[in-house]
Formats: structure tokens, sequence, C-alpha cells
């Protein structure tokens, strides 16, 4: 794949939760893998990651999520996203949510989900080729 430009990617840590060790770890591996990558830091809204993927004119927003709050916060992002006409954006992330969660979640458009020890190439490799077939740059 040969693309024009380095793929950009928003980090966004939403709500409450205070852990962001995880985030900033993938963040580093995509940097590391030649994507350019924007960490948001912590407590953000839905409202303020789909603003700045916006302004970011980002392919990938990754959301970090241990809270348990998958179930509101996703659906919220993907919504927004549609309202905003990111819909070539792929909204992915990771963090603590059972296999049952991420399935419904997928159902709403939302990517794939990667649990806490997945190796980051699988990341890599998963945000590489989604670009690839859905974004045009």
């Amino acid at each position: 794949m040969s693309l024009n430009r380095p793929i950009r990617v928003l980090v966004a840590k939403v709500g409450l939760d205070g852990h962001d060790r995880g985030a900033k770890v993938i963040a580093a591996f995509l940097r590391d893998a030649g994507m350019e990558v924007i960490y948001t830091g912590l407590r953000q809204t839905p409202e303020m990651v789909v603003n700045a993927a916006l302004q970011e004119d980002v392919d990938v927003i990754g959301i970090s999520i241990l809270s348990g709050a998958h179930n509101t916060v996703f659906p919220k992002i993907i919504t927004m996203m549609k309202e905003k006409g990111l819909n070539d954006v792929l909204l992915t992330g990771g963090g603590i949510i059972p296999d049952k969660d991420a399935q419904a979640l997928r159902a709403l458009g939302v990517g794939e989900l990667f649990p806490p020890g997945t190796d980051t190439s699988t990341i890599v490799n998963y945000i590489t080729q989604y670009v690839s077939e859905h974004r045009n740059f």
C-alpha cells in the first residue's frame, strides 16, 4: 500500500476513566509504525473527540476505555460521526469490553475492539488495511 501521507489517528480517553497508560503505549506504537498520532488526553467527552477528529482531519479515532462505559460512549461517538459526515473514518478502540458488547457495537458501525494484551502489530495492520480500503488520499 502506498499512501501520500501518514495515516492520522486520534487517540482519546472518554469520561472519568483516569487510566491512560494503555492509550499512551498504543499511541507510541502507532507513531513507531509511521502514523501521525494526536492524543487528546484524559476526560474527553464524545463531543470533544468528534470535534477534534474534524479539526485534525483524522482517518481513525481510537478510544481507550476501561471504565465500563463502552455501551454509552461508542454509540454516542458513532452517532455524532455520522451527523458530521465522518462516514469513512474508522472508530476503533480497546479496553475491557466483553465479547457480547463488542459484537453489538460492531453492529452499530464500530470497528474492531482490542482487549488488553493484543499484539500491537495486529492493531497496526488492522488500521493500515482499513485506511487503505476506505480512505482516499
